[in-house]
């Protein structure tokens, strides 16, 4: 099955790979439409190539190794690609990438992990359970031309239920608590282990959405009862407190107490924060005090030490890491999806002071990617601000001087952190300078880790060509930096957020499956 289609008009290759069997990533020129058009469809073009070359090697496994076209099951052997691919397919209306999907998932054995490997509570709620659960609202929505028949939005509402139904025994800890480590094969856990912050407060979306759509609230009841844990922080240690509005990343699951506090906004802690306006954003009536929590917590790192800016760059703004008394100043691509997040905050509540802080933040990650020789970004980086500068090697780096940072650590694992910042920050301000931004991130992308059959993690983005290929294609580039890298191009999508002013009627989980919000199921 040939995906990629060849439309009329000439073609203007902007990337290609010489020994590849793959159809080269293209652009239409076709001078009726816009230049926006023009990229969506070009992104589109290299979904279709990196899902053929999944399908063609890997599929129904879960992750495609493009340079030797072999694959791997680090998601449990579930087809993580495919599941995670099928939002950002029905939006771009791919219908063929659509109708393997959705014939496809029926099929999966939820209650075998492949090995007996453990399941992440976490990665499945929000790649699996999200993917199939967006499919339902979108082919329910503005995309039912899509399917063949209801029995496939049936058989994706009976497979999420499977699902969600074969996880419920995370919950049996002492407080309710979810652990996040799964034996399926045993139905057990390690009760010693802690859980965290991100894996407790990133599963109430789902699974309240699941519940919502199968008018059985114990899904929604569970995630909750676990969330009031967070909201109303325990500490083992008592004396020690983190930052007004933050929390630490380890609870302890037989007494729900924090054990530590350190945290921030990046991975391990990121998505709790994410999900507080998000879940105001999906009912604002049942879930304004997670609003507050939300305000609280931005409110205290924007005006504390963990915003901070390079000595050498004053106008960039980092959100660091905090060690529990002090912060640390670096910081990673994962952080970098809060620009976005404080975006949506300003959109939903009418706050321009907030979109400009979600501004500044996304205008300073954007700088990251364009100060290396990829134009991509790393993963960590670290710098040093006035307080605490004291010259030495700083002050001797040139280009740390210049650019306002050092690279801690130079990989690029195809991460959409930026790219989804980008996209909040268009829809905010309608500057077309995001578009622009977002379409040079893609093809640096593009340029520098699309291999062989689809596409790959890089070792160093401040290296011609990007060091070294991982052979690894992340099945969230095709659910997030895909989909983000087309949605800010893709004006017409029938699925967008919402603009200043406008009804907010999809929130988007952190794999950036769009839900329907609950006014808009009153509405179906």
């Amino acid at each position: 099955m040939r995906l990629y289609r060849i439309l009329v008009g000439a073609i203007v290759v902007f990337t290609s790979s010489a020994n590849s069997r793959f159809p080269p990533v293209a652009r239409i020129e076709n001078h009726t439409h816009t230049i926006s058009q023009k990229r969506a469809q070009a992104i589109k073009e290299a979904f279709e190539f990196a899902w053929y070359g999944y399908q063609t090697f890997a599929f129904p496994n879960d992750e495609l190794h493009p340079i030797n076209n072999s694959f791997s099951d680090s998601r449990n052997g579930w087809g993580a690609t495919a599941v995670d691919a099928l939002s950002t397919a029905i939006l771009m209306e791919s219908q063929d990438v659509v109708t393997t999907i959705l014939k496809y998932i029926p099929s999966i054995n939820f209650n075998v992990s492949k090995g007996n490997q453990p399941v992440s509570l976490f990665e499945t709620t929000i790649r699996y359970l999200g993917g199939m659960l967006s499919g339902v609202d979108l082919l329910t929505g503005p995309y039912q031309h899509l399917t063949e028949s209801p029995d496939d939005v049936t058989a994706l509402k009976l497979q999420a239920l499977s699902l969600a139904n074969k996880m419920k025994f995370a919950f049996d800890t002492p407080t309710g608590i979810p652990a996040n480590n799964l034996n399926f094969k045993g139905e057990n856990y390690d009760p010693f282990q802690p859980t965290g912050l991100a894996v407790a407060g990133t599963l109430i979306l789902e699974w309240t959405r699941l519940s919502d759509m199968v008018h059985v609230p114990d899904f929604a009841n569970l995630t909750q009862h676990a969330e009031n844990y967070l909201l109303l922080p325990t500490y083992k240690n008592a004396t020690i407190q983190p930052l007004l509005g933050l929390r630490g990343t380890s609870i302890d699951l037989s007494t729900g107490d924090f054990l530590d506090t350190k945290g921030g906004w990046g991975g391990g802690d990121d998505s709790y924060y994410e999900y507080l306006i998000k879940m105001f954003v999906y009912d604002p009536a049942h879930f304004s005090d997670y609003k507050d929590e939300w305000l609280q917590a931005v409110k205290s790192s924007a005006t504390s030490e963990i915003s901070s800016h390079p000595y050498s760059r004053p106008d960039l703004t980092f959100l660091t890491n905090w060690n529990g008394q002090d912060a640390i100043l670096r910081s990673s691509h994962l952080a970098c999806f809060a620009g976005g997040n404080w975006i949506l905050g300003g959109l939903v509540l009418g706050n321009q002071t907030l979109i400009e802080l979600g501004q500044n933040l996304t205008d300073s990650c954007a700088e990251i990617y364009t100060a290396t020789i990829t134009g991509i970004g790393p993963e960590t980086w670290s710098w040093e601000d006035e307080e605490f500068f004291d010259g030495d090697e700083f002050e001797e780096d040139r280009s740390t001087k210049e650019n306002g940072f050092i690279i801690t650590d130079p990989m690029y694992d195809l991460r959409p952190e930026v790219l989804e910042s980008l996209y909040y920050a268009y829809r905010a301000t309608g500057d077309k300078k995001y578009q622009d931004w977002s379409w040079n991130t893609f093809k640096a992308i593009n340029t520098t880790c699309r291999t062989g059959s689809g596409y790959s993690a890089i070792s160093n983005v401040n290296v011609t060509h990007g060091g070294n290929f991982s052979n690894f294609q992340e099945s969230f580039m095709f659910a997030e930096t895909f989909k983000y890298a087309w949605l800010i191009q893709a004006e017409d999508s029938k699925v967008h957020v919402a603009k200043m002013g406008e009804e907010q009627t999809w929130v988007f989980n952190t794999e950036a499956h769009p839900l329907k919000v609950r006014s808009q199921q009153a509405q179906q």
